[in-house]
């Protein structure tokens, strides 16, 4: 039976999933762009206008994965309650908050992250014990693949034996390849909630013919082809201007990467509504996404444009060469999070890659301090949003009690 306090605590809970969201448009959707504008290829006012677009493009296409992960995975015996999701929200929206008025960017991730598990605990739940592993694991290994991977992408790029006219289109080639299995909710697929281009091109061109190891033929054709017209459209634009085909690229890769970045962070608002709207309110997932879409879209034009000027400039001074290093492995990364589920940190993504494109050059031009500071902020995060959201639910259950 629906009571009228129940309905007084959905609108409060929705309400904080949107506040939550539109922190993330903020936070966590600037860093796609940060390179571009430090590289001069964009103004910060453009870029948080096409932020908005995009992430929000993202969150509708592809952020069901990460949301039932955060709603669901975090915590074991219990189920989240709309009061338990209000606190739970809070907290995190609080955190970042405190991120964006001190210009040190707070992972999403590890303060929702920590935020659900406080208000879990505070309602008699059980640690998930192999979830919080596979998350460390793959935490653990943000910074370490996206800096490895942009140190030697911008090392390559400034080869003198590597033509500009082969090395970034290679680079876009493989941006395509990747672009063509990427899964999203606008492709239909019988075998699965979300589809990927490669498979659906596949099953219309008459069946599913397979190689050793079941290897679908059609979808390898299709990533082949898709890498292949990548790559020729950006080698004919850096014939005519090296400098233009390389900015246009990088334009390109910032707009692909605030697209996935929208998908990987929208669940880390609506993840705690998740089970009050698909079970409870019996609605699809689409409506709760598109709550969170529009949050993200509303954080994105309104506030993005402070966090956009700090992660651009205070970082590294990046040239177009070192922003495409840096975003390359952001998005590869980002995607890969999605396919599996894992709540990420836009922010530990880019920064790590921009930090590893600007060492490519020397230390000279990324900011030591910058650096201990944020990644002592992200250390306490996880930590301290545990134990406010276990005791802010706590607060919030005595007074409604």
């Amino acid at each position: 039976m629906v009571t009228p306090s129940f309905v007084l605590l959905v609108g409060i809970a929705v309400i904080t999933c949107l506040c939550m969201a539109w922190v993330l448009g903020a936070n966590s959707n600037s860093p796609p762009f940060a390179p571009a504008i430090g590289a001069n290829a964009i103004s910060t006012m453009r870029a948080a206008f096409v932020i908005g677009l995009l992430a929000a493009a993202g969150a509708l296409m592809q952020g069901g994965s990460i949301s039932e992960t955060v709603g669901a995975d975090l915590i074991d015996g219990v189920t989240i309650t709309p009061l338990a999701a209000t606190a739970g929200l809070l907290t995190a929206a609080a955190f970042m908050g405190i991120g964006i008025y001190t210009r040190y960017p707070i992972p999403a991730a590890f303060a929702t992250t920590g935020a659900m598990v406080g208000v879990g605990l505070s309602l008699g739940g059980d640690p998930a014990i192999a979830t919080y592993q596979r998350l460390g694991t793959f935490w653990l290994l943000v910074p370490i693949m996206s800096g490895g991977l942009a140190f030697a992408t911008a090392t390559l790029l400034r080869r003198d034996d590597v033509p500009e006219t082969i090395g970034v289109p290679l680079l876009a080639g493989i941006v395509g390849a990747i672009l063509a299995n990427i899964r999203l909710g606008v492709i239909p697929d019988p075998a699965a909630d979300q589809g990927t281009l490669a498979r659906f091109v596949s099953t219309h061109i008459g069946g599913e013919p397979e190689l050793a190891a079941n290897v679908d033929v059609g979808m390898v054709l299709t990533t082949i082809a898709l890498g292949v017209l990548a790559f020729g459209w950006i080698r004919r634009q850096v014939l005519v201007s090296v400098e233009g085909g390389i900015r246009s690229f990088l334009l390109i890769l910032g707009g692909i990467v605030a697209f996935s970045s929208g998908g990987s962070q929208v669940g880390l608002a609506t993840g705690p509504l998740e089970h009050l709207f698909r079970i409870e309110l019996g609605l699809p997932g689409i409506v709760l996404l598109g709550i969170g879409a529009t949050g993200i879209l509303a954080g994105a034009w309104m506030a993005a444009p402070r966090l956009l000027q700090a992660t651009s400039r205070e970082y590294a001074q990046l040239g177009v060469r070192r922003s495409i290093a840096a975003l390359v492995p952001g998005f590869i990364i980002a995607q890969l999070a999605i396919a599996l589920g894992i709540p990420i940190s836009l922010n530990n993504i880019v920064l790590s890659g921009v930090i590893g494109g600007g060492l490519a050059a020397g230390s000279a031009g990324v900011s030591r301090r910058k650096i201990g500071v944020t990644i002592t902020f992200w250390l306490l995060t996880l930590g301290s949003s545990t134990a406010v959201s276990y005791g802010l639910y706590r607060a919030f259950a005595t007074v409604a009690g």
